[in-house]
């Protein structure tokens, strides 16, 4: 059998008793033509591979370069090094892999995050992104168990619809018809009769209505998948693919909806901090090392694991979009004018806004409740004031809002005068009222982005350094 490699994660808490062991990886660096640093990605921790002198001939050393991949065979011994208790005494190598090392773009030396996302498909091999990564996977992996151990059932939903859920109509299009003579009717208008699916269709914003119908005959239901805006938003929060969260749940009201979230939020960083400790405790190190460039006034008060501990241990503040707009008016910010947009009841608040509130205000995550009506989509529950809706945001330190939800308004007459007023066609929608005609019960559901979960448990500055291959504006590369 060629694959009885023993990963070099696991191999390092092994005591070293002379055991005879394979492993397989990249060459990180090779030193005196006697010391591999050998990692295969199960870690940011390197096996060394100790090649006798005089053993092995010299066209075998020569290829041994920086990122050819190597298969070793050898005995488990004692390290006299610093740092490492065990070494690997190669008693055969066999390179499986050349790697030109005039060519490699990858070095061993610091390389700037703009670089490597210009090379996204090498940055997998860095330390940074091999930390980013794995701990992506384990809150991928937590997500699930988290739904599952409380009894959703885990729907797919469309990623083509025919439906805006969000009513922005930044939606990239999908079709069969050609661009550049697509069929029209006789008013000039594209005949989409034939087109593929017989209607314009687009990529999913959102899973959420078609989530609300599961969770109207299954009680709980969860979706976890990729959505899709083109926005224009050339940020470091914002992408045109990105996963969402979003669970949809019966019988449950606005207060059940913040309570589930702020426990999941809760438990997605529980599991990465007991399963993912050496990944952690490398991006505390290096978001350390980041600060130090900066002035003393710009410094986070809480390291990455400190901060992580705080959201875990601290109940989340909770206040309405009232008291938020209440305090932001009050706030030295505002009378400084140091915010660059305007404060007042009726706004949609901006990032800075509410990185105010978490940031320096409160100084841990907040959830804003009943915003008003006008700034918030159709199919939120409308509060007895007549201004406001049953809507909630989570609101998390270093990047903003985080979770987006609300109870959904269950009432058939309410939501239909408010799609109604907003200029939402019902008729495309009778399938989505049905659940209002059919035993309609008081509900609720959030979406979490997925994306900006990762930013916020690995302290990574920069949305497109969390998802494999970010698409942007003008960038669909790899």
């Amino acid at each position: 059998m060629f694959n009885n490699r023993v990963k070099i994660k696991e191999l390092l808490t092994w005591q070293p008793e002379q055991q005879q062991v394979t492993v397989m990886g990249w060459v990180r660096t090779f030193r005196n033509n006697q010391f591999v640093a050998l990692n295969d990605g199960s870690t940011n921790n390197n096996v060394q591979v100790v090649l006798e002198l005089g053993k092995f001939n010299d066209d075998l050393l020569k290829r041994i370069t920086t990122s050819a991949a190597l298969k070793v065979k050898g005995t488990v011994i004692p390290s006299l090094g610093k740092g490492q208790t065990l070494e690997v005494k190669a008693d055969e190598v066999e390179i499986l892999g050349d790697s030109d090392a005039e060519k490699y773009p990858l070095q061993p030396k610091k390389h700037s995050l703009e670089f490597l996302r210009e090379i996204a498909h090498l940055r997998f091999r860095t330390n940074t992104f091999g930390s980013v990564f794995r701990i992506r996977h384990a809150l991928a992996f937590a997500v699930h168990q988290f739904f599952n151990n409380k009894g959703f059932i885990y729907l797919h939903t469309p990623i083509v619809t025919a439906s805006d859920a969000e009513g922005a109509g930044e939606m990239f299009r999908v079709t069969t018809l050609p661009f550049d003579n697509p069929p029209r009717k006789e008013d000039g208008s594209i005949d989409y009769a034939e087109d593929f699916f017989g209607r314009s269709t687009n990529l999913t914003v959102s899973g959420q209505l078609e989530g609300e119908l599961g969770a109207t005959a299954f009680g709980e239901i969860y979706t976890f998948g990729p959505t899709f805006r083109a926005e224009n938003s050339n940020t470091a929060r914002h992408l045109a693919e990105f996963w969402m969260i979003e669970p949809e749940m019966a019988f449950h009201d606005l207060e059940d909806n913040a309570n589930l979230a702020e426990e999941f939020i809760q438990y997605l960083i529980r599991y990465v901090m007991e399963n993912n400790a050496d990944d952690l405790e490398f991006l505390r190190q290096r978001l350390l090392d980041e600060e130090k460039q900066k002035p003393q006034n710009e410094r986070s008060e809480m390291d990455l694991i400190q901060k992580l501990e705080f959201v875990v241990n601290n109940k989340f503040e909770r206040i309405t979009y009232t008291e938020a707009i209440d305090i932001l008016l009050q706030s030295p910010h505002y009378k400084k004018k140091k915010f660059q947009y305007d404060v007042k009841w009726g706004i949609d608040m901006q990032s800075e806004h509410e990185r105010y509130l978490v940031e320096k205000h409160f100084k841990k995550p907040v959830i804003v409740t009943n915003y008003p009506a006008d700034i918030k989509s159709f199919y939120m529950r409308q509060n007895d004031d007549g201004k406001t809706v049953a809507a909630m945001d989570i609101l998390a330190p270093g990047i903003g809002e985080i979770v987006g939800g609300s109870q959904r308004e269950e009432r058939l007459d309410k939501l239909e005068q408010r799609m109604k007023d907003m200029g939402v066609p019902s008729e495309e929608l009778w399938w989505y009222l049905d659940t209002r005609r059919f035993g309609t019960v008081p509900h609720a559901g959030f979406g979490l982005g997925f994306e900006r979960m990762v930013q916020f448990v690995t302290g990574m500055g920069n949305i497109r350094d969390v998802i494999a291959f970010p698409r942007t504006p003008k960038n669909a590369e790899f």
